[in-house]
């Protein structure tokens, strides 16, 4: 196919070149697993700048049709079946629903500086300020599940916001912000030191890793979000039905 921008029509650039790159990465030999060129090399080629690209590929990446490497490279995913969750409640309001009382450990606002993890995940520069919320919560017996928020600045949150509340109800309450769409990674790690002291565990104990972006009803990125859930308390569960 080559590397051609399609000039018919009014769609803006980043759009052009995120459909060039989804028809790219269709054809051999890059669906087949060989690594795509470097940003560099194809924003001169398609003569446009090098974060136009990186903004398209970032987004294949949040989709999961890409999978990116630092000091590695870019390349297609492996085949998955894909999943959809109908819906998708807090911590807070799933244990409710149960009857169980939620605790909160500790709950920590932070003004921060976006990181790399944080920046690709939310399209956003590296550096930028953010407002960042780490929230141990569990039940009477202990701390089951540690999650860190990172919140597009877009959304002008000042950090006074009432986080001891389920989240995504403040969020529509108070800021009029409606979350309608999670994409997730989950995935089964190892406590390191710093996770262990948060959850009571052993160093090297099982942790259920939880990777969520959260996108509003105008598909715009609001939230970045991590949870780590202690092995032994959690299970994961999703309804798919055959298409």
């Amino acid at each position: 196919m080559g590397y051609r921008l399609d000039t018919s029509g009014r769609a803006p650039l980043h759009k052009r070149v995120e459909r060039m790159m989804r028809q790219l990465i269709a054809e051999s030999p890059y669906c087949d697993g060989e690594f795509l060129p470097k940003e560099v090399e194809i924003s001169e080629k398609l003569g446009v700048s090098r974060n136009t690209v990186r903004f398209a590929i970032s987004k294949l990446v949040n989709e999961g049709l890409l999978i990116r490497r630092k000091g590695i490279g870019t390349r297609v995913a492996p085949k998955r079946i894909p999943t959809r969750l109908d819906s998708w409640w807090s911590f807070t309001r799933e244990m409710q629903s149960r009857g169980i009382e939620v605790v909160n450990y500790e709950i920590d606002v932070r003004i921060v500086r976006a990181g790399e993890e944080v920046a690709e995940a939310l399209h956003v520069n590296q550096g930028v300020t953010l407002i960042e919320v780490l929230r141990l919560r569990g039940t009477e017996t202990g701390p089951s599940l540690l999650t860190i928020s990172s919140f597009h600045p877009r959304l002008k949150m000042t950090g006074h916001e009432d986080f001891y509340r389920p989240m995504y109800q403040m969020l529509e309450e108070d800021l009029g912000i409606i979350a309608a769409f999670s994409r997730e990674e989950i995935s089964a790690i190892a406590a390191d030191e710093w996770l262990a002291d948060k959850l009571n565990l052993e160093v090297g104990d099982p942790v259920l890793y939880r990777r969520r972006i959260v996108s509003d009803t105008d598909g715009q990125l609001i939230e970045y979000n991590k949870v780590y859930y202690k092995g032994e308390g959690f299970s994961y569960s999703i309804d798919i039905a055959k298409g």
